[in-house]
């Protein structure tokens, strides 16, 4: 059994150690709740291989901590190991180092009552299509369970603050052509060929930079993929390029399609898969508490985490965790040890200061 009790650094590396690439959650999401229920102090409820832990206090204020439990296929970087001042191996960033904070704040609730009460959610399948991700699932099915008046998800930002978030869209843009005999390509209709005209588009592009409570939002619209061709001696007749929209949290999931749509006017254009970014709500008052207790400079998220989904039920929430973003998804992932004590002591001194 995990012993919660013991510092965030080795809870980190024994969940590091239990594989868990999306899709495979269940024996670490066993080893969580074993652990959280062993306490004594929480109301544990469970859905598929996502666990919510609960205090019942009865505070005026209930403060949510987040953190997905799966990470993305491993790299030939497992086991961990501690190599100096850093951990390394699979998830150590994104985001078991963020996971074990939480467990550690979980065991405090033991020792000594927290001056909020506090949710903690553990949740499946992040790291794969918006589609199948745990947290979804529970706003789905069990909004009950993820009331709250402030939300943090422990997602890697360097232990800094990072408000918001940038929404995501995926679109198709198609063109079209005629098949022909490539000895006789005078009778065809190249599709490849005009998939030119659209990377023009791309390249022409302007994307915008939107501030919003001081956060600066960058914007972007990129491809990401391209498909095409049937065979070695086939003009082909169909190309499909597939376009990755990063946009501000002004803009509603409909705004940014029909922005797309405008962009590739006179294109065949599918939406394949999108969800809202979320406004860095800076002035509500559990957000207030917090960045005076945290303290430094808060800054925009640049990508989507799931703050949106509790942008969605009416709860202002923030990122905040252990370890360097740009290291997530990499076989050389590690995080710095003292980032994860630091972390550990920062929520401390939110959560527990009287």
């Amino acid at each position: 059994m995990l012993k919660l009790i013991d510092d965030p650094i080795a809870l980190t590396a024994a969940l590091v150690d239990i594989e868990s690439v999306s899709g495979n959650e269940t024996a670490i999401a066993d080893t969580i709740a074993e652990a959280l229920s062993a306490l004594g102090t929480l109301t544990i409820r469970r859905d598929g291989d996502a666990i919510v832990a609960s205090t019942t206090l009865g505070r005026p204020h209930r403060v949510i901590l987040a953190g997905h439990i799966d990470t993305v296929p491993v790299a030939d970087n497992l086991p961990s190991y501690q190599d100096g001042d850093s951990l390394y191996g699979c998830g150590t960033t994104d985001m078991k180092s963020g996971v074990a904070v939480m467990l550690h704040l979980a065991a405090m609730t033991a020792a000594q009552e927290p001056d909020h009460d506090l949710t903690f959610v553990f949740y499946d399948h992040e790291e794969v299509e918006a589609a199948r991700n745990g947290l979804l699932r529970l706003v789905n099915k069990h909004p009950d369970w993820l009331v709250g008046d402030f939300a943090i998800l422990l997602e890697p930002t360097n232990a800094t603050v990072e408000a918001g978030c940038q929404g995501t869209l995926r679109a198709t843009v198609r063109t079209g052509g005629r098949r022909a005999h490539s000895a006789r390509s005078w009778l065809g209709d190249n599709a490849i060929h005009h998939a030119g005209a659209i990377l023009s588009r791309l390249e022409r592009y302007r994307p915008r930079q939107v501030n919003i409570d001081g956060c600066v939002y960058r914007e972007g619209m990129n491809a990401v993929g391209i498909t095409g061709g049937v065979a070695g001696n086939v003009i082909p007749d169909e190309c499909v390029i597939t376009v990755n929209f990063r946009f501000a949290p002004d803009l509603s999931e409909e705004q940014a399609a029909q922005h797309v749509r405008e962009t590739f006017d006179g294109y065949e254009i599918t939406i394949t898969d999108s969800a809202p970014g979320a406004l860095p709500g800076l002035n509500s008052p559990g957000m207030e508490q917090f960045l005076a207790a945290i303290g430094g400079e808060v800054t925009a998220k640049y990508g989507w985490t799931d703050v949106a989904r509790f942008t969605q039920l009416g709860i202002p929430a923030v990122n905040f965790g252990p370890g360097d973003p740009g290291l997530a998804h990499t076989r050389n992932e590690h995080v710095q040890i003292e980032m994860i004590s630091k972390t550990a002591a920062q929520l401390w001194a939110f959560l527990y200061s009287s």
